[in-house]
C-alpha cells in the first residue's frame, strides 16, 4: 500500500491564510510602535471631585503633573491627601480606557487563524 505524500498538512488555502494573518501581525506591530509613541505625549487630566486639584499624566500613565489650587492648601493634611488619590484615580482611570480603546483599535479587524473564538 502506497501512501501519497500530504507534505505538512498545510494547503494553499491555508498558506494564504497564515501569509495574510503574519502581514496583519506586522500592520499592528507598527501600528503599535506608531500608538506607544502617541501615547507618550498625551497629556489627560484627573480631577477630584470638588475640582481643587488636577493631576495630569500621559497615555502611558507617567505622572507629569500636579495642579493645586489655592483653596485646597486651606484643607488638612489628610483632606489634601484624599483629593490629591482621587485626582490621581481619575486620571488614571481615564489613561487606561484610553489606551484600552485605542489597543481596541489597532488589533479590530485583526483575524488570526486558531486565536479567535
Amino acid at each position: 500500500m502506497t501512501q501519497q505524500g500530504k507534505g505538512f498538512g498545510f494547503g494553499l488555502g491555508k498558506m494564504k491564510e497564515l501569509a495574510e494573518a503574519f502581514k496583519k501581525a506586522q500592520e499592528v506591530q507598527l501600528g503599535a510602535k506608531q500608538l506607544q509613541e502617541e501615547l507618550e505625549a498625551m497629556e489627560i487630566a484627573g480631577q477630584s471631585e470638588d475640582g481643587l486639584v488636577t493631576v495630569t499624566v500621559s497615555g502611558n500613565q507617567e505622572p507629569l503633573r500636579v495642579e493645586v489650587s489655592p483653596a485646597a492648601m486651606e484643607k488638612s493634611a489628610e483632606e489634601l491627601s484624599a483629593i490629591v488619590t482621587a485626582a490621581m484615580k481619575d486620571a488614571y482611570e481615564k489613561s487606561t480606557e484610553t489606551m484600552r480603546e485605542r489597543m481596541e483599535d489597532l488589533t479590530s479587524g485583526l483575524n488570526l487563524p486558531g486565536l479567535s473564538g
